[in-house]
């Protein structure tokens, strides 16, 4: 009997023969390993991953018989007994369809149940696979020390686990949709990006307006030129807001990638609307066909117009966001570090692109705080044993190498991009930053009324909405909370900043979803007590562009009468230490001070699922909690119920075409641009009220004929009883 691996709706002739599927995927995981030295690694996994394809069952299932196969445990179990690490290999292999399993737990598919399984299916002579040729004391190719063997040997086997995964899929795509496989090629090299970037530079700096800031900006860049040719490792670039660390970092990405033949350069960036902002500036630097955003309100069909060109140009850039198989990723903090402690195939198969390549974390100051050590241990890791370059961006550097108190801290150099930042911070400087106490609701709205253009940011979408109605009957007064959907957001940010441009009164009260890299310019910024790094980036928003002939003011309050969310009082209280202690509470070793005060709080609440002792403890047996880990590594948690707005025109297409569409997948995620996130009891509510229909009775979509009741132009969604606590920031 002829082995296959894949079947087709024509002939035998047609199928795909299982030893060609098993080269193929060693073959190419084999290749995508080399990248971190653990080639033979992954050919082994992808020689041995559908072994159990050799059987007589699988081979009626192939032939049409539909009951189901185990076909991932004999090559599991055979690698087991091959290899004294052979437990890292076998987790890959018996994972690649279902996910990394848990190594020991009570479930049947736990590796341990897996490996001692019986009456798996009985395979066939085997003797068409080539003999695996490795010894059975095969190592990693880093150094292996107890203290840290549990996390690198994890983060080992989900790489490993992301090429055997990639390559699998891709190999079945090619046999299966030649022409799909097809439109992942086309996008430009590093080499060509590079001499497009220098070309569309050296316009935009002839175009410059010899402004002194232009000037010290221009100082920036070349900073970032020149340290390029640094070699791999860690880097922190530490420039103030304002100061165009966003073409300086491509700058350096660009040229550090070139000098040292890294492969991608991947921005991993905290909300979605910087990502929109930086993928606008970088497009514009290098073309549309060039940068690759995955985040959930990115449309590649709307990018691109339609037509055969255009089709495939969308094709080609939702293919590369499942394996991230592009020169220039933008993506967001949650996607990148769930993924690297994830154990679902679709979300661990990018991570072998994250080998050699430039990592950009931008605004680095908010990486989550309740899995601060992890993250950290993982940053490092692919800086020292898979050739990546870290980049740490931002305006307020965290204390992030190893201290007395940070003992799980980096313990590498951290390379300085910029010279003196304490002096370029001084140079940047544009407002004064002053703490007034305690202000009640009607203190706020006085001090708003009394100011023609001046930027509210509160903590709590309750507080967005009772600040708002007391100014609402001002001229040019405006809200934004996570209750307007991203498109509703994204229209009035444009109205707001064509009123600042041309002068007009301009009063608006947000939560903390304005602060991040929206680029707008209040002379006056009032910012309720949070994190200094918080309050920092409320002062980016403040006379950004230094036209100011006195330093804007930036006003922190305590809101009277009101409780902080649990979740903000360990940084709102070392906040308030630090600007009753320091003159200036932004400045770098203020900056310094918060973050050590904050880690030493915290305590062992960094690493708050105990995610680095539980894989530590696992490493005798080679037996690691992958799946239990992935579900407990959740940056954001408890963010509600997505509910569908029908907000315009093309949000009602979307409701069509989800409520007909046989595969919702893709529609899905389109309509993140229109979808708000509520508590479970307020959607209850609303259902009763018979606002919302549920969509194949689970997708929920707010009724046309409810949508003026429901959804306010000014405030967006119109809930009864508002959240307390704010999903949207505590996003990363």
């Amino acid at each position: 009997m002829r082995l296959y691996a894949h079947s087709t709706d024509g002939s035998e002739t047609d199928w795909q023969v299982l030893s060609d599927h098993l080269r193929n995927v060693s073959i190419l995981a084999g290749s995508l390993a080399d990248s971190f030295g653990a080639r033979k690694w992954a050919e082994i996994a992808g020689l041995l991953h559908d072994l159990g394809k050799a059987s007589i069952e699988y081979q009626k299932r192939v032939r049409g018989d539909p009951r189901k196969v185990d076909h991932s445990t004999a090559g599991a179990q055979h690698i087991a007994r091959e290899l004294k690490l052979g437990n890292l290999v076998a987790a890959c292999i018996a994972g690649h369809h279902g996910g990394l399993p848990d190594g020991i737990s009570e479930e049947d598919s736990c590796l341990l149940a897996r490996l001692k399984k019986k009456g798996i299916p009985v395979l066939f002579d085997t003797s068409f696979l080539p003999p695996l040729n490795v010894s059975p004391g095969l190592l990693p190719p880093f150094k292996i020390t107890e203290k840290t063997v549990g996390f690198k040997l994890a983060l080992f086997t989900r790489m490993i686990f992301s090429c055997l995964v990639d390559a699998d899929f891709l190999d079945t795509e090619k046999f299966l949709d030649t022409e799909k496989a097809s439109w992942r090629e086309g996008f430009p090299t590093i080499e060509e990006l590079c001499t497009k970037f220098s070309e569309a530079l050296e316009r935009k700096l002839l175009d410059c307006e010899p402004t002194p800031i232009n000037s010290h900006r221009s100082k920036i860049l070349r900073s970032c030129i020149a340290k390029a040719t640094h070699p791999p490792g860690v880097f922190s670039l530490t420039v103030p807001t304002g100061g165009g660390k966003t073409i300086s970092s491509l700058a350096f990405a660009l040229k550090h990638a070139r000098r040292h033949g890294l492969q991608r350069i991947i921005y991993v960036i905290p909300y979605t609307s910087i990502i929109e902002q930086n993928a606008d500036v970088f497009r514009g630097l290098l073309g549309e066909g060039s940068i690759v955003e995955h985040h959930s309100s990115f449309d590649a069909e709307r990018r691109f117009i339609k037509g055969s060109e255009g089709d495939e140009e969308a094709r080609r850039f939702e293919l590369a966001s499942e394996n991230w198989d592009a020169p220039i990723i933008i993506t967001t903090g949650v996607q990148f570090f769930e993924s690297l402690f994830a154990s679902k195939p679709s979300r661990c198969r990018k991570l072998h692109n994250l080998a050699r390549s430039v990592i950009i974390l931008d605004e680095a100051q908010m990486l989550p705080v309740r899995f601060l050590i992890p993250c950290v241990q993982a940053v490092q890791e692919l800086a020292a044993n898979y050739g990546t370059s870290i980049v740490l961006c931002t305006a307020t550097q965290p204390a992030l190498q190893k201290t007395e108190v940070f003992k799980l801290g980096l313990n590498c150099p951290i390379h300085e991009i910029v010279q003196d930042p304490a002096k370029l911070y001084e140079t940047f400087r544009r407002v004064k930053t002053e703490y007034a106490g305690k202000l009640g609701l009607p203190d706020l709205s006085a001090i708003m009324k009394n100011n023609e253009r001046v930027l509210c940011i509160v903590n709590t979408r309750r507080e967005a909405r009772e600040l708002y109605e007391l100014i609402a009957n001002e001229e040019g007064s405006f809200h934004l909370s996570a209750l307007m959907c991203p498109e509703h957001r994204t229209q009035k940010l444009k109205e707001i900043k064509s009123r600042l441009k041309d002068q007009k009164s301009c009063r608006l009260v947000s939560t903390r979803l304005i602060e991040a890299g929206v680029d707008i310019d209040f002379p006056m910024v009032l910012r309720a007590i949070a994190g200094i790094d918080s309050i920092a980036q409320a002062a980016g928003r403040c006379n950004r562009e230094g036209k100011l002939d006195n330093p804007g003011r930036v006003i922190v309050y305590t809101l009277n009468g009101r409780n902080l969310p649990i979740d903000f009082r360990p940084p709102a209280d070392s906040a308030q230490e630090i600007m009753l202690k320091h003159e200036d509470p932004l400045s770098l070793n203020a900056v310094d001070e918060y973050f050590r005060l904050l880690y030493w709080k915290y305590g062992d609440q960094l690493d708050g699922e105990q995610i680095i002792p539980r894989l530590q403890e696992s490493w005798r047996d080679f037996l690691f909690p992958f799946r239990s880990v992935a579900e407990d590594f959740r940056i954001i948690r408890d963010l509600g119920e997505p509910l569908i707005v029908p907000f315009d025109n093309y949000s009602f297409e979307l409701i069509h075409e989800l409520r007909h569409a046989k595969f919702q997948g893709r529609i899905l995620r389109r309509c993140q641009r229109y979808t708000v996130q509520i508590y479970p009891g307020q959607m209850r509510r609303m259902e009763e009220a018979g606002a919302v229909e549920r969509i194949g009775g689970v997708y929920a979509v707010l009724r046309r004929e409810s949508f003026e009741k429901f959804y306010w132009e000014d405030l967006g969604l119109n809930l009864d009883e508002p959240l307390t606590v704010d999903p949207a920031s505590m996003i990363i």
